[in-house]
């Protein structure tokens, strides 16, 4: 790395690699598509000596040491997780970024930043992830202002990077419609997180009922209870809900209404609470998506900027 590199990477201290503490098959509770999927890609890395040298598939894919894999589904699902699962798994190291690790308020800085970035990676044999890929990939804008011509640069220096980088990249994002069309020709492989089903739901929630938790009641019901409230919910919805009723344990157990025992009642009450938030935050959004100005907002946000 040169030095001015190496100084961007020590200015920038979330830049850090670190290593993973999740591996697949242990922590992530997937579904199975999405399991064999994360397996394919473990494959060609970990056999990738046998299928490039010995097999000799180097002689049409030079590059198979590199890999971008794009991990798309709704929100909560674990991408994350598995990201840094897929690192563990593989023994490398772990480079986590998003769009606010590679800003910044000088001109060209982000440019910089996302070489520093590749630079570390490769550096340290780090397993390299983009948490919500699709702000910083998105499609091209025409470009028609100076931040439209730093946002497309920005852009053609990521291409760059990844072209040439020889190691593990991983998108995540929400939206990987939204991509531009020369990113999405460059992944190698797509994985798909969806919400939990009912035996994943049912892992999920009996490995968040940790054995140090006091309960009222039969174990298995309050799981069992518990899956069915909150079908449609993501992973992250159901640690919410956790993290909501074991307080409301304790507050009521202080008042004297019951003892220090979580019930079935707790956690389908937090779950319920989870539900009204996003009913209010999908009825806060439709007057929004009903103004017949609303399909310039985005436009004039920019243009504030």
């Amino acid at each position: 790395m040169n030095d001015g590199l190496r100084k961007n990477v020590r200015q920038r201290s979330h830049f850090m690699v670190k290593a993973p503490r999740f591996k697949i098959k242990r922590d992530l509770i997937i579904g199975p598509e999405t399991s064999q999927a994360l397996e394919e890609c473990i494959s060609l890395f970990m056999h990738h000596e046998t299928i490039y040298t010995d097999w000799g598939f180097a002689e049409v894919d030079p590059l198979g040491r590199a890999a971008t894999v794009n991990f798309h589904g709704p929100p909560g699902t674990g991408k994350t997780m598995a990201a840094e699962a897929l690192a563990g798994s593989l023994n490398m190291t772990f480079l986590a970024l998003n769009i606010a690790d590679l800003e910044s308020s000088l001109k060209g800085e982000m440019a910089k930043n996302i070489q520093a970035a590749f630079e570390l990676a490769y550096e340290e044999g780090a397993l390299l992830f983009f948490d919500e890929a699709d702000a910083l990939l998105g499609r091209r804008i025409a470009v028609s202002q100076g931040i439209d011509n730093d946002i497309n640069a920005t852009r053609n220096t990521f291409m760059t990077e990844l072209n040439k980088h020889q190691g593990l990249v991983v998108f995540a994002t929400n939206f990987s419609r939204d991509y531009d069309d020369a990113i999405l020709s460059r992944i190698t492989h797509q994985v798909y997180f969806a919400l939990p089903d009912i035996k994943e739901r049912r892992g999920l929630w009996s490995k968040m009922l940790v054995s140090g938790i006091p309960l009222a009641g039969d174990r298995n019901e309050i799981i069992e209870d518990a899956v069915r409230a909150s079908q449609g919910l993501s992973g992250r919805d159901i640690l919410h809900s956790m993290r909501r009723a074991l307080p409301s344990v304790l507050m009521e157990a202080q008042s004297g209404v019951t003892d220090f025992r979580l019930e079935s009642r707790h956690v389908v009450g937090a779950i319920e609470a989870i539900r009204r938030r996003y009913r209010k935050q999908e009825q806060a959004a439709k007057p929004e998506d009903t103004d017949p100005d609303n399909a310039g907002s985005l436009k004039r946000n920019l243009n504030m900027q």
